[in-house]
Order: structure tokens, then C-alpha cells, then sequence
């Protein structure tokens, strides 16, 4: 079986689905879904672990050889990114139990968890695959079922919301597929491996830099790179809070996983970052991102919204570290994919906390909620501090990474924007805390402590915040020979 793990990974959550919906019991399907999150997890964890220890693992597909055939590859990239989604998925996938009830009809909670599973399938294809025409098929998978997990929402705007991001993922995966096309017509080939060899030995031509411009804005815009982020704040705000936590964290990074394997594996970090000065282009987007999309956050009042302003913030360091095209950079940016993660999951999934207990995330609904619900604003806070990345959280250790990285090529400005980042932070996340810390709670105000089990969930990614946060050694190891893979250096 451990043979056959690359395949079945996609393969069982892909055919779980269909019987989530068909059961058409709410808590059966979300037992269906439990069990496809847990088995994502624990079957990307011993994929991880074994490339780790053995080196990339190649499986085809029918036993049709590469490039004939579609192959599925494992390296510590990707093992990486399917790493992140099925410890998400599996953490989010109890807390949903509860907070979906209350958010979602029940005569369409079998039908969510059904998107829900194909979502995360999806993702866990898109990183896996070793063929180009196959990631599109995976985008495709995830982003439809994640359209319809955001107008599941209660808000009539969830549907508006999910519209949106329909439109700007269609032209994204437009893009994709028409960059996809582009280095088909020119190399007869689909297969990744084999695109990294010919790319390299073709004449000068117009085409391949047309394909690589193609796939670069789709990609930008599926991980919703400034200025191409319209479509996230609302998707973020309206959708349901369990989906909030799962996409926030999941989807972003495995489209800038793309990102990193199109650019360094396919075209190749010299042909990117040399001969079409990529870093001249992400690097101010990246910067803007982190100082614009922060201030955005101040001034919202809607934490969710607050929160979804300051994902693109987030985004923006991810980037940076690429743009940097060196070890120490790829490393920060590969090693923040993991900490947002964490960061950004257990901050949404303490505001699902909250929806679930006084109806509405607003901030002049949280006046003296500290004191209603101690420990979802503890989680709250504590996530926050590994935003603004103050020591002992995951948060630090990213931009530790990063400034060490800007500063290894003199780039003190892009230090001080980092730091600068970090002091927005603050300012945000000190306005939810003010209404919530030193407020009264409102006299007639019937509040009380979220339930046990999406309080167990949103806890366990604050611990593993400060886990990680004070022992980095496995997750920096991790990034590091991810950043090695990519850049050519490790095997």
C-alpha cells in the first residue's frame, strides 16, 4: 500500500465525496469528510517523511512510463505543500461539525461536505502531479467546489462574493491554460521533468516567454498577489467561517507552490529570475502589498474583512522571499507558507468562534467579549502575535528568515518594510483586542464560551504556533531542502 500512498492520496478523498453527498445524513458526511481529512493528513506526513529520509518518489500512473504517461512526483516541496493541506483540512474538519450547523441549511450540509472534500482534493492534486495539463484539471476541481463552499454563506453577499471569484478565477485559470498550451505547442510535451530538459535546449523565441507571461499573471491571480486581489476580501468575509479557516490557509499556498514550480522548476530560476527579471516585478508588488493591504486592515470593521486585507499582507512576504531567487529567500518564503498557515487558520477559526456565539464579527459586537469568551479571544490574541511576529511564534521565525535574506544582498530597505509590516500588525490587531480587553460587555449581553470541540480545533494551531515558533528546527530543515530542490542544489 505504502507504494500505491502518491496515488491514493488523491484518489480516496476523490472518491469519498460523491457518497457525502449521496448519504444526504449531515453528520455521516461529515464523518465521511473526517475521515478523508485524517487520511490526507496522516498519508501527506509519511510521504514527507520518506522523501525526506529516501529522496523523490516517482509514480506512474497505470505503470505508463513518463512522459507518456501522467506521473505523479514527491519531492520535499510539494510533500510540503500536501503536508500543509491535509494537516489544515484535518484540523478544520472537527470544528466544522458544530459551526456549520449553524451556518449552513441542513438540507445542504451534505452537499458542503462534498465541495469540501473535492476543495481539498483538488489542492492535494494540484501539488502532487507531475503534469502540467493535470494541474489545470485540479485548479479546476478545487476552485468550482470552493465557489460553491463560498455562496453556502448566510449572508445574501456570500453569492455575490462567490460570483466574483468565479469571474477572476475563470480568467486566472484562463491564463494557465493558455500558458499551458503555449509550451505544449513547443515542446510535444506535457510532463514537467520533460519541460525543464527541452525549454532550456529551444532557439530564442517569442513563444516561451508569451507562455511564461501567461502562466505568471493566472498564478499571481489565483494566489491573489497585489494588485491582482479584488476577489479575496469579500470571498474571505462572506463565506462560512469554517471555509474561511480551510481556503485562507490551503489555497493561497498551493498556488504559490505553482508559482515556485513553474518558475524554478520548469523554466528554471536563470531563465526567470535572468533572462525575464521576474524579481524586478514581484518584488515591488510584493513590498506594496506588505505596506498598502496593512493599512487597508486598520481600517476595517469587520475582522474577518481585517483579516482577509491582511492575508494579502501576508502574501506579500511569501513573494518576497521568491522574489529574492536565493536560498535563504526561497527558504523564508517556502517556510511562511507553513506559519501563515497556523497563524492566519487559528485567527479565523477563533472569529468562527465568535460568529458561532454572538452572530456577527463586527468590532462594536465584541465590546467585553474577553470576558464572555476567555479563551476564544486568548486564541485570538495569541495568533495575533504571530502575525506582528513577536518572538517564540512561527510569525518570527518567517520574518527572522526573511530579513536575514534581504540583508544577505544589502537590501536593508526591504528589511525595514518588513519591520514596518510588523508595527501595522500591531495596529490592527490591537483594535480587536482593545474591544474586547477594555470594554464593558454589554449588560444584557447572554454570551458564552464557544463550544468544547471548535475550541479544541482553533487551540490546537495556536499550540502548534508557539511549537514551531520555539523549536523550528524541523520546519526550517524542511524549507531549507525544499529551497535546495528547487533551486538545483539538492537532490
Amino acid at each position: 500500500m505504502s507504494h500505491h500512498l502518491p496515488v491514493l492520496l488523491v484518489v480516496i478523498p476523490l472518491v469519498a465525496a460523491p457518497f457525502a453527498a449521496l448519504v444526504n445524513r449531515p453528520r455521516v458526511s461529515w464523518a465521511i469528510a473526517l475521515g478523508s481529512a485524517w487520511w490526507a493528513f496522516l498519508a501527506a506526513f509519511a510521504l514527507l517523511r520518506q522523501v525526506m529520509a529516501d529522496g523523490p518518489i516517482h509514480y506512474a500512473l497505470g505503470d505508463w512510463a513518463a512522459p507518456y504517461g501522467i506521473e505523479y512526483v514527491v519531492d520535499p516541496a510539494n510533500a510540503w505543500v500536501l503536508l500543509i493541506v491535509g494537516m489544515i483540512a484535518a484540523v478544520v474538519t472537527p470544528y466544522a461539525l458544530l459551526s456549520i450547523e449553524r451556518e449552513v441549511p441542513d438540507a445542504r450540509i451534505p452537499l458542503f461536505y462534498a465541495a469540501f472534500i473535492l476543495c481539498m482534493t483538488g489542492l492535494l492534486g494540484i501539488a502532487i502531479t507531475g503534469d502540467v495539463f493535470n494541474v489545470f484539471v485540479f485548479l479546476e476541481i478545487s476552485s468550482l467546489s470552493a465557489y460553491a463552499l463560498i455562496a453556502l454563506g448566510r449572508d445574501r453577499r456570500a453569492l455575490t462574493a462567490s460570483y466574483q471569484y468565479l469571474i477572476m478565477g475563470s480568467v486566472g485559470a484562463t491564463f494557465i491554460v493558455i500558458g499551458i498550451g503555449l509550451l505544449y505547442v513547443m515542446t510535444g510535451t506535457l510532463n514537467m521533468a520533460d519541460l525543464a530538459q527541452i525549454l532550456p535546449e529551444l532557439e530564442p523565441n517569442r513563444t516561451i516567454p508569451v507562455a511564461f507571461t501567461f502562466l505568471t499573471v493566472g498564478i499571481t491571480l489565483k494566489l491573489a498577489l497585489f494588485p491582482l486581489h479584488l476577489w479575496l476580501p469579500n470571498a474571505y468575509t462572506y463565506a462560512p467561517s469554517a471555509v474561511t479557516a480551510f481556503i485562507a490557509s490551503t489555497a493561497t499556498k498551493v498556488a504559490v507552490y505553482l508559482l515556485l514550480r513553474f518558475f524554478f522548476t520548469i523554466f528554471g530560476a536563470s531563465f526567470s529570475f535572468g533572462e525575464m527579471q521576474l524579481d524586478k516585478v514581484l518584488m515591488p508588488l510584493a513590498l506594496v502589498a506588505i505596506l498598502t493591504m496593512s493599512i487597508v486592515a486598520i481600517y476595517q470593521d469587520n475582522v474577518k474583512r481585517l483579516l482577509a486585507y491582511s492575508s494579502v499582507a501576508q502574501i506579500g512576504y511569501m513573494v518576497l522571499g521568491i522574489s529574492l531567487a536565493s536560498a535563504l529567500g526561497l527558504t523564508a518564503g517556502i517556510l511562511h507558507l507553513f506559519n501563515h498557515a497556523l497563524m492566519k487558520g487559528a485567527l479565523f477559526m477563533a472569529m468562527g468562534c465568535v460568529m458561532y456565539r454572538v452572530g456577527s464579527v463586527r468590532i462594536e459586537r465584541m465590546n467585553g467579549l474577553a470576558r464572555a469568551m476567555p479563551w476564544t479571544m486568548a486564541a485570538f490574541v495569541a495568533g495575533g502575535l504571530s502575525i506582528i511576529g513577536v518572538p517564540l511564534t512561527v510569525g518570527f521565525i518567517s520574518k527572522w528568515y526573511l530579513i536575514q535574506a534581504a540583508l544577505e544582498q544589502g537590501l536593508w530597505p526591504v528589511a525595514v518594510v518588513v519591520l514596518v509590516g510588523s508595527l501595522l500588525a500591531v495596529v490592527y490587531v490591537w483594535k480587536v483586542v482593545e474591544v474586547a480587553y477594555f470594554r464593558d460587555l454589554d449588560a444584557d449581553a447572554d454570551i458564552q464560551e464557544a463550544p468544547l470541540s471548535m475550541l479544541i480545533a482553533t487551540w490546537a494551531l495556536v499550540l502548534a504556533n508557539f511549537w514551531f515558533g520555539i523549536d523550528a528546527s524541523a520546519t526550517t530543515g524542511v524549507a531549507r531542502r525544499a529551497a535546495e530542490v528547487l533551486l538545483g542544489v539538492g537532490s
